[in-house]
C-alpha cells in the first residue's frame, strides 16, 4: 500500500517537472516573434493534459470524505 502511494507521489512529481518545463518552453517561444502558432497550441494542449493527469493522480491520494 505504501509503495503504491510512493509510486503515485513520484509520478506526480515527474508530471509537475514536465509541466514546469513545458511552461518555460512556451514562454520562451512566445517571446520570439514569428513563432509557429500551431506548435505553441500543441504545447499548450499538452500542458493542459499534464495538468489533468496531475489532478487525477492527486485526487487518488485524497481520501473520499462523505458528508
Amino acid at each position: 500500500m505504501q509503495t503504491d502511494i510512493d509510486t503515485l507521489k513520484q509520478r506526480i512529481n515527474q508530471l509537475h517537472l514536465e509541466h514546469r518545463d513545458l511552461d518555460d518552453v512556451i514562454a520562451k517561444l512566445g517571446e520570439k516573434p514569428g513563432q509557429d502558432q500551431l506548435q505553441l497550441q500543441r504545447l499548450k494542449k499538452k500542458k493542459l493534459l499534464l495538468k489533468d493527469q496531475i489532478w487525477q493522480l492527486e485526487s487518488q491520494l485524497t481520501p473520499d470524505i462523505r458528508a
